[in-house]
């Protein structure tokens, strides 16, 4: 809370949040279509199928959280309401979550495929560094104490991070990586046989709803973070 200014109404979230239980349920029928009712790849085999969750991480990660933290970030600086603060906040410490499994599911992929666990890949690497700079962004926050300040300079950070994010996606064009093209967000229709696509379609609905959950309990325990801080200032 800035000196001089009245703290405005916290709105806190419901603790029990049914969408997350749906989010779930939801990745569970996606497994279940995926290992069950989707066909195997002709040249990688099964171990295609963790695109489902490597590939849907990274499209929730990259062109969700980080793009969600950057327009907070922004509009903080613009508006001053700390509630796009708690938003950048929660979705940048979400989108850690999710570049961490990308990071722990490419190579294993990668070692079925290239018979490498890891390469220093343009994409793989800068993805890297981005995961790098998303933890810098939350020890940041953690060692600022003043509210104000923090937010600020927090903001700052999470839009020069968001710039790694077109990067990380023009990366196998700008370089001779062993990453494969897009198979979907790219200017021709995408690639995938119909039956992969729609499996794809429904993890990527199924693994949205998830970020949206777990960003709505991230909110609220910044939400109840910035009231029992506000209610201590007063009794002092």
């Amino acid at each position: 809370m800035t000196s001089g200014q009245p703290s405005a109404p916290l709105t806190i979230p419901p603790q029990r949040d049914p969408l997350l239980g749906v989010a779930l349920l939801g990745i569970a029928a996606v497994y279940v279509r995926a290992l069950a009712f989707t066909p195997i790849e002709a040249r990688q085999g099964a171990a295609q199928k963790i695109m489902y969750v490597h590939a849907t991480s990274a499209f929730i990660a990259l062109y969700v959280a980080f793009v969600l933290m950057a327009i907070a970030s922004a509009l903080y600086l613009w508006l001053k309401d700390e509630k796009l603060d708690r938003v950048a906040e929660s979705a940048a410490e979400v989108g850690l979550c999710f570049t961490t499994v990308v990071l722990a599911t490419g190579p294993i992929w990668g070692k079925t495929i290239w018979g490498a666990w890891w390469t220093w890949d343009a994409r793989l690497t800068a993805t890297l560094f981005l995961w790098f700079i998303i933890i810098a962004y939350l020890l940041l926050r953690g060692a600022v104490e003043e509210r104000g300040r923090r937010a600020r300079y927090s903001a700052v950070l999470g839009i020069l991070a968001s710039f790694l994010v077109p990067f990380i996606h023009l990366s196998v064009y700008l370089f001779r990586t062993l990453h494969p093209m897009p198979i979907l967000l790219k200017p021709s229709a995408p690639s995938l046989p119909n039956e992969m696509l729609v499996t794809f379609l429904f993890s990527f609905a199924a693994f949205t709803l998830l970020f949206i959950a777990l960003l709505r309990a991230r909110y609220r325990m910044a939400t109840l973070r910035d009231y029992l801080a506000d209610r201590e200032q007063e009794r002092a």
